[in-house]
């Protein structure tokens, strides 16, 4: 009599002595192999295949990971989402997360940049890191390049650091400083990436190019334009 054909999680529960949870994680890892090939679908029925784990799996990223991009100039956040497939991700990463499908559904964009500024972008499953990154999106430093032209006004920068005005209130205090004759390092809390034309034109200065390099402490270190890498276990913003 032929076998039953029987959910792939079950079959994971049988061979790997696991909860369904567990199971479903494995699978959706991709860890799981069909006749050899890996399957990711944790409804997918199997009969008398033959099913298996890889030898060094893991539930290493298992759970709901954050993906940091480096966005191009000229795309909005929706656009930039496009970039995160598998072809996309860093050789270099070193998180240890082994990609999965599952990795790039239901991503949620944080502190978004403007189109026309590049740099690091945040894309999460994880609530705690979507709640912390909106929650507290004022109190996160966030460091920017900006390129700019022309000539910078008397105390120009003590202006940017410590007395803009907006509409009758004071900016928020911002470090800033020069890099090299035309580009200025921005260290950001509470003042979002779009405000800084506004700030270099109080000054006399135009913004030619905006990147972000930084947010909290994660950095956007080797990243090539539209490559990501996955936020390594531990690592916190």
């Amino acid at each position: 009599m032929a076998e039953e054909p029987v959910r792939l999680s079950k079959a994971v529960m049988a061979l790997k002595a696991c909860s369904r949870s567990e199971a479903e994680k494995y699978i959706a890892g991709g860890w799981v192999r069909v006749d050899g090939v890996v399957v990711e679908e944790p409804q997918f029925r199997v009969g008398a295949q033959k099913v298996t784990l890889d030898a060094d799996a893991s539930l290493l990223g298992a759970a709901s990971v954050t993906l940091l991009l480096h966005k191009p100039v000229g795309m909005t956040a929706a656009q930039a989402a496009g970039l995160l497939v598998p072809s996309n991700h860093a050789a270099d990463d070193a998180s240890g997360i082994r990609t999965a499908k599952s990795h790039f559904a239901q991503l949620t964009p944080l502190l978004e940049l403007p189109r026309e500024a590049s740099g690091l972008a945040v894309f999460s499953q994880d609530w705690r890191i979507v709640r912390k990154l909106n929650e507290d999106a004022a109190v996160i430093e966030q460091e920017l390049i900006a390129e700019v032209s022309g000539e910078i006004a008397a105390n120009g920068l003590e202006r940017l650091g410590r007395g803009l005005v907006f509409e009758g209130r004071a900016m928020p205090p911002a470090r800033v400083s020069w890099q090299n004759e035309t580009r200025l390092r921005f260290a950001l809390k509470g003042i979002a990436p779009e405000w800084v034309e506004w700030m270099v034109a109080q000054v006399g200065l135009k913004l030619t190019a905006l990147k972000r390099i930084r947010i909290g402490r994660v950095p956007m270190a080797q990243l090539a334009p539209g490559q990501w890498r996955y936020l390594p276990q531990g690592e916190r913003f």
